[in-house]
């Protein structure tokens, strides 16, 4: 179709052009001479007047089709242009008909968006039908009186949702436009010439600063102003894809996407929760489990306090947000990140590796309450991996990164005792009866040096010092890991040939370590208690490193 004063339908590709109207303008002869004159001629085509200016064909019913005139009549057809109806509203002043909207839910509702300024009227003119036209109704209260209007769009899974593009920036409507809100966001306030509704997502052009895009309208689809004080927000399902975004930030962190240039979509699963009024000091948790009810991660509103801190340690979890109202969290799709050593500086990667594609549950907890919700991960169409490939890579980083796990912290927990069990021999006294007590004590910790010296090189403190030191063993394991983990998950032949060899060695120094902690170190105990010294030492508290 194209619309001129009149439309033209083509049925060929644009070869030849059939007239299926008449005149649909106002058609006022004085106002289609030349621009400009007497005093500057500037009919060169740009300014034309008494053309069609907006044509839409119903996405319900065949051969309905409006228009909408750049002098403020509404025309409509509902027989492919066999005969035609003026349904202008009534008293419509003259005006340009801007976009003319068909809701997504009903045949006989439309939307249309006029505007007066080159009349200059800044006044706003939204018209909403039920009834194809036969009568329309101004919905205009909220938006500003010199806000006029271009665009006006239902959303298309929830109904009575509207968005309207205005001079002076974006307005919303959840009732069917009784009433509007400005939802400007972080959005530059500038006119807004055109909106669509697209794949979920809410697309804007303007005049003059580009286009914007407000990524996944899930939470606007339902969200309630009147809804439960503690609400989970279904989140719209996420692709496993390789790539990042700025997006990804939960709302204690974020600012807002970038005002100059292009954002990429956030790249895991986006959480929107809402909270009441409370003490803030009650705790709220997040849990993600996969479909067998394993949990695959987990967050807190509680700051952990027993974290410590150096150059290169695992990066730390997100502290879920606790403000009265909406949070934001976003989900990176990752297993729960794995220990490192204090002080000890590894180039290595500590988050976990991404879940498989799934179903996910999530439940949100707040004292004794809670809510839960779904969503998918969904497979990267661009890699040819099937159920069984994801499952083998799953079951093979899952199973390295629990053991990396123990080892980190089996290092972490016996380094406390090395160092309490060198105090204690520096203070037993000098006497004989002392002698077979700081034989065993010495032994035990060459022991425990001995095996620390192998799990870990402690001398690596910044960037390259690899290079100066050689690795241990669990820097070789993580390593491997680190290896394996890909965004295309598959695992190959030297990959399973290389974590043989490593558990293998694994085994042996766990089988000394569960030696020393369940059977050395409770028997120098017992010996030290009968000589009336202290312990070497119970089990520390676990800890989380953090940069």
């Amino acid at each position: 179709y194209h619309g001129a004063q009149l439309l033209l339908n083509t049925t060929d590709m644009g070869k030849s052009w059939t007239e299926v109207s008449p005149d649909l303008t106002r058609n006022e002869k004085e106002k289609q001479g030349k621009a400009g004159v007497p005093y500057t001629n500037e009919g060169v085509g740009a300014e034309n007047y008494g053309t069609l200016s907006y044509v839409v064909e119903s996405p319900h019913e065949r051969g309905v089709i409006w228009t909408g005139s750049d002098d403020g009549l509404v025309h409509l057809t509902r027989d492919g242009g066999v005969s035609w109806k003026n349904v202008t509203p009534k008293g419509l002043a003259e005006c340009l008909i801007n976009a003319i909207e068909v809701s997504p839910f009903d045949k006989g509702t439309a939307y249309i968006a006029t505007t007066r300024y080159k009349l200059n009227d800044q006044t706003p003119g939204l018209y909403k039908t039920i009834d194809y036209g036969q009568t329309w109704t101004r919905i205009n209260t909220g938006i500003a009186p010199n806000a006029f209007t271009r665009v006006i769009r239902e959303d298309d899974v929830r109904r009575d949702l509207l968005f309207a593009g205005t001079e002076l920036g974006l307005y919303i409507s959840w009732n069917g436009g009784k009433d509007w809100s400005p939802f400007q966001r972080n959005l530059a306030v500038t006119p807004i010439t055109d909106l669509r509704v697209h794949r979920g997502n809410l697309i804007a052009s303007t005049a003059g600063r580009g286009l914007w895009v407000l990524d996944d309208l899930t939470l606007l689809r339902q969200y309630r102003a009147d809804g439960p004080d503690l609400a989970l927000y279904r989140p719209a399902d996420a692709w496993l894809t390789n790539s990042g975004s700025e997006l990804d930030q939960s709302n204690e962190s974020f600012t807002g996407a970038d005002l100059t240039r292009g954002v990429n979509p956030a790249t895991g699963i986006v959480l929107y929760y809402r909270l009441p009024k409370r003490d803030t000091t009650e705790r709220v948790t997040l849990e993600v489990r996969d479909a067998a009810g394993t949990l695959v991660r987990r967050y807190s509103s509680v700051q952990d306090t027993t974290v410590k801190t150096w150059g290169s340690a695992p990066p730390a979890d997100p502290v879920l947000p606790t403000a009265t109202g909406l949070n934001r969290i976003v989900w990176d799709l990752r297993h729960a990140t794995m220990p490192g050593v204090p002080g000890v500086h590894m180039e290595a990667n500590y988050r976990g590796h991404k879940a498989s594609p799934g179903s996910y549950r999530f439940t949100l907890t707040l004292g004794s309450r809670t809510v839960t919700t779904e969503a998918a991960i969904l497979a990267n169409p661009l890699y040819a991996m099937d159920a069984a490939g994801y499952a083998e890579y799953d079951a093979f980083m899952s199973a390295m990164e629990r053991e990396l796990t123990q080892m980190h912290e089996t290092v972490n927990k016996l380094l406390p005792m090395q160092e309490r069990l060198t105090s204690v021999l520096a203070e037993l006294p000098a006497d004989a009866a002392y002698a077979g007590l700081k034989r065993d004590g010495t032994a035990l910790l060459a022991k425990l040096k001995a095996w620390d010296e192998e799990m870990i090189q402690r001398r690596t403190k910044v960037y390259d010092d690899v290079e100066n030191f050689p690795q241990k063993f669990t820097a070789h394991y993580i390593f491997l890991l680190n290896q394996t983990e890909s965004e295309r998950p598959q695992v190959n032949q030297p990959a399973k040939e290389r974590r043989t060899e490593l558990d293998k060695a694994w085994a042996a120094l766990k089988a000394r370590s569960d030696a020393i902690v369940n059977e050395e170190i409770p028997a120098l105990n017992r010996k030290l208690s009968d000589a009336g010294i202290g312990a070497v030492g119970k089990e520390p508290p676990k800890t989380r490193v953090v940069p």
